[in-house]
């Protein structure tokens, strides 16, 4: 569990397993702890990642750039992933939040970068966000193993 006072991770805060048996990642953000909330969840061989900006290790956004921060948004979601036994070519739908249609462009280009061979299920979504500097968040769900079902 994160600390409550500095926002930021505890120790051994990731890959901990709830009394539903499901495994959990946490990144420690104040979010996480304030919200009561998951980075990403695994149950059986189903991932889900839960909305996630372009934070650094502090919880601050890391640019004023929309590209930039989904781009260490899709980092995140890949490490939260990965922690879960899972990895992005697993993941079958994103949902990507914009605070601004007219970066819609932009994030196509680095969603497509991560994802143009994967190609999951998108949809893109204008909304507000708790924090205005946040531009972009993102999303993910993702079956381990794939098409051919291996864990």
């Amino acid at each position: 569990m994160p600390d409550p006072e500095s926002g930021g991770p505890a120790a051994n805060a990731t890959g901990a397993t709830n009394v539903k048996g499901r495994r959990l990642v946490t990144t420690g953000t104040k979010y996480e702890f304030q919200f009561g909330y998951s980075r990403a969840v695994r149950h059986g061989n189903v991932v889900r990642v839960s909305g996630t900006a372009g934070l650094d290790e502090n919880g601050q956004v890391v640019a004023d750039d929309v590209a930039a921060q989904l781009r260490r948004s899709i980092e995140i979601v890949s490490q939260a992933l990965e922690e879960l036994g899972s990895e992005l070519s697993d993941v079958i739908m994103t949902r990507i939040y914009l605070a601004d249609l007219r970066d819609a462009e932009a994030v196509a280009v680095v969603h497509g970068d991560a994802f143009r061979d994967i190609r999951p299920a998108t949809t893109i979504v204008k909304t507000e966000f708790v924090d205005p500097k946040i531009l972009v968040e993102i999303e993910a769900e993702a079956i381990g193993g794939g098409a051919e079902g291996k864990l």
